[in-house]
């Protein structure tokens, strides 16, 4: 089920309780958090294919919730079922308590964003705002209160009369959001709606769009492909693989602490090896890898001297020439390529006589100008940094 946050209170001191249909977690009689979505056991099959297998988690009002994964890995049939266009095999889904099943997807208190924002292009953004408020029935006076009232809260204050052809892409994103928003929806879903815009603009809008849902308080659903994108703007991440969720965290607990080999290697980059563990002591243990290095890694109890391992290394983990008498797992490698990308830069790299390709992270704090293409390079790393899982 769904975490409470870093450093949160223990479970076995926790609450449960329903006031007027809504559900809270109480601790030592203080209300922690209202769920505004819950997902119990929801399972979707497509003849013999099970695209969500048995997946459950809830979400306190408020959240930015961000479920990745690969493609075909059952996130976006995950969200249709939670906005009404699809009904699970088995399972339900409640938004504020209710129950959803039978009803429809206009009836459901959810509104869905897709990657094609559908905007109308012959009304002006006032008009696509207002579009759902006139299908409810609403009076002029009290559409035109409403409409403004989103436009400002979004960021976008006077643009009623302005085209859609007129404003940006950037813009355009906030006008869809807006056309949500202002029909009150307890639970907003996103379905990639950055894949369409260029580079320079998505990293833009993974900025706006965390100050823009903290502003409204909406509880956001927000599906993505994208690591950065679910780092950058979640409270909570679901990895998702397979139909199921590897793991349900903060965004730091999933890249500093992986619970599975699948999200070790899909949240951020890592370098990874194959190995056995040949002798351990109590808390770390000498693995071997494949390729025939070895290493020091601190590890857990339930890997023993001959079990086979998956290990995991991140490229900023990894130090370039360093000082004699630090205590690492030291190696040589020589440099295939220098990827310079600002903050970012990084070396391919691989020990000699291997194919094996490391990346290995050019910290800022240094200058490294003098490495070239073909150079041997003495590189170490921490026992503390590697991450061990079973192997296969």
């Amino acid at each position: 089920m769904f975490p409470l946050s870093a450093g949160a209170c223990p479970l076995s001191i926790l609450r449960s309780i329903h006031v007027d249909n809504c559900h809270f977690f109480i601790y030592p009689g203080i209300v922690l958090m209202q769920i505004d979505l819950s997902v119990e056991d929801v399972t979707k099959k497509f003849g013999e294919f099970t695209a969500v297998d048995s997946v459950s988690f809830d979400v306190p009002s408020g959240n930015f919730f961000s479920i990745l994964g690969p493609s075909g890995c059952g996130k976006t049939t995950l969200l249709r079922m939670i906005a009404g266009f699809t009904e699970p095999t088995k399972g339900v889904i409640r938004i504020r308590e209710k129950d959803m099943s039978g009803i429809q997807p206009n009836k459901r208190p959810v509104n869905l964003i897709f990657q094609q924002l559908a905007l109308f292009p012959m009304m002006n953004v006032g008009e696509n705002i207002a579009f759902g408020l006139r299908r409810h029935g609403e009076n002029k006076s009290t559409i035109a209160k409403k409409v403004k009232s989103i436009l400002e809260r979004v960021g976008l204050p006077g643009f009623e009369g302005n085209k859609i052809d007129q404003i940006s892409g950037g813009q355009k994103q906030r006008v869809a959001i807006a056309r949500c928003l202002v029909l009150d929806p307890v639970v907003l879903l996103l379905d990639e709606p950055l894949g369409a815009l260029d580079l320079k603009l998505r990293e833009q809008m993974k900025v706006e769009l965390k100050i823009l849902q903290a502003n409204v308080g909406t509880t956001f659903i927000y599906i993505t492909h994208d690591q950065s994108e679910a780092l950058v703007m979640s409270d909570h991440v679901a990895v998702m693989d397979r139909g199921g969720f590897e793991q349900v965290d903060t965004p730091q607990n999933l890249y500093n602490n992986p619970k599975t080999p699948f999200v070790a290697g899909f949240v951020g980059d890592s370098n990874a090896w194959a190995g056995k563990i040949r002798r351990r002591s109590v808390t770390s243990a000498e693995i071997e890898t494949e390729d025939g290095h070895v290493f020091n890694v601190i590890v857990g109890e339930e890997l023993q001297p001959g079990h086979k391992v998956d290990l995991f290394l991140r490229p900023e983990a990894v130090l370039i020439q360093p000082d004699a008498g630090l205590n690492l797992n030291r190696f040589d490698v020589v440099v295939k390529s220098i990827l310079f990308d600002g903050a970012n830069s990084r070396l391919l790299a691989s020990p000699p006589d291997s194919d094996v390709e490391l990346i290995v992270a050019l910290p800022q704090n240094r200058q490294y100008d003098y490495i070239k293409v073909n150079d041997k390079i003495e590189i170490g790393w921490n026992e503390q940094s590697g991450t061990c899982f079973p192997g296969k």
